[in-house]
């Protein structure tokens, strides 16, 4: 761990850092032994505000953001918002760019989204192919205002010498995760719906799209491991997919999810809903050869812990 002892004398400020990759992100730091970071509270600071902003700087008066907040969901929550998607990421992201670079705030390093690559990237994404394409139309909104961070990072260490890095998260899932039917992604909207269809009796499950697209997901305390890491130890104008490098198909995953909860019935596909991307999965050796990260948790074991977590904490089994 001495490898990462450059974060521990560090005053770190983590916004989202109650959400789903926030917790896990403060519990790494916390493992190094990093003093608590300070955490902003939507409720407190209204971060899409110069005044949002400005107060929660001059209250934490970090030295290192790790900037996680952001508004996010599945395939319907981006269709039926796609205004506040843009405008609420866009306007976290570059105020707090902004205002930390005003302050002097040492590090910043922002978490985007793989929602930024062109929607027909060839597989795996390297990284040098985010600007080969506009991104899939059920999430551009959101990845557009996030791509534009890593412009603004990359402009702000060329004119100021500010220190910002990017980081590009692969779909995360793990305990915690937003089960919400409405607005949760795909891997705990399945969950908790084969959970129900068990409980229920039922042996049929509906799900959106046609089950060819593929995807590739990423443990959430993995992730966090990833970010901690790339604060303490990476420094470049360059984005770095995190990701475990595993493409799967959501027929697959549909499987691995009902044998992972016990639903024994079958699955049907509802081909007038989007697929959303074709294929998603990323080259993940910039993160490997920067600062020394690979994925730890297989897809079939993090399935298990958080299928049990649900049971155990929002089920009704």
């Amino acid at each position: 761990m001495t490898e990462l002892n450059a974060l521990t004398g560090r005053r770190i400020a983590v916004t989202g850092g109650a959400g789903f990759l926030g917790r896990a992100v403060v519990a790494e730091l916390t493992r190094h032994g990093c003093p608590p970071p300070f955490v902003p509270r939507s409720a407190d600071y209204d971060l899409t505000t110069e005044e949002g902003v400005d107060r929660f700087l001059a209250d934490a008066q970090p030295d290192l953001i790790i900037h996680l907040a952001a508004r996010v969901g599945g395939i319907g929550a981006h269709d039926a918002n796609p205004g506040a998607f843009l405008y609420d990421n866009l306007m976290m992201g570059a105020l707090l760019i902004e205002r930390a670079r005003r302050r002097g705030v040492g590090r910043f390093v922002c978490v985007g989204s793989i929602c930024s690559y062109p929607a027909q990237t060839a597989v795996p994404f390297r990284e040098e192919d985010l600007w080969e394409g506009y991104p899939a139309e059920t999430t551009a909104p959101y990845g557009l205002a996030k791509k534009l961070l890593l412009v603004q990072l990359q402009a702000y260490r060329r004119q100021y010498g500010m220190d910002g890095i990017y980081l590009m998260p692969v779909n995360l899932y793990g305990p915690h995760d937003n089960f919400d039917p409405e607005t949760s992604h795909v891997i705990p909207a399945l969950i908790r719906r084969c959970s129900e269809a068990r409980d229920a009796g039922r042996d049929v499950v509906t799900c959106w799209g046609t089950g060819v697209a593929t995807r590739e997901f990423l443990y959430v305390d993995d992730c966090a491991v990833g970010i901690v890491r790339a604060a303490a130890l990476y420094d470049g104008p360059e984005p770095v997919n995190l990701g475990s490098g595993q493409e799967t198909s959501i027929r697959d995953l549909t499987e691995r999810i009902g044998h992972a909860v016990g639903f024994t019935g079958r699955f049907e596909w509802d081909a007038s809903k989007p697929d959303g991307q074709p294929r998603v999965c990323l080259d993940t050796r910039r993160a490997r050869d920067g600062f020394g990260f690979e994925a730890r948790v297989g897809l079939d074991d993090g399935l298990a812990r958080t299928s049990a977590w649900y049971e155990a904490s929002m089920g009704s089994g």
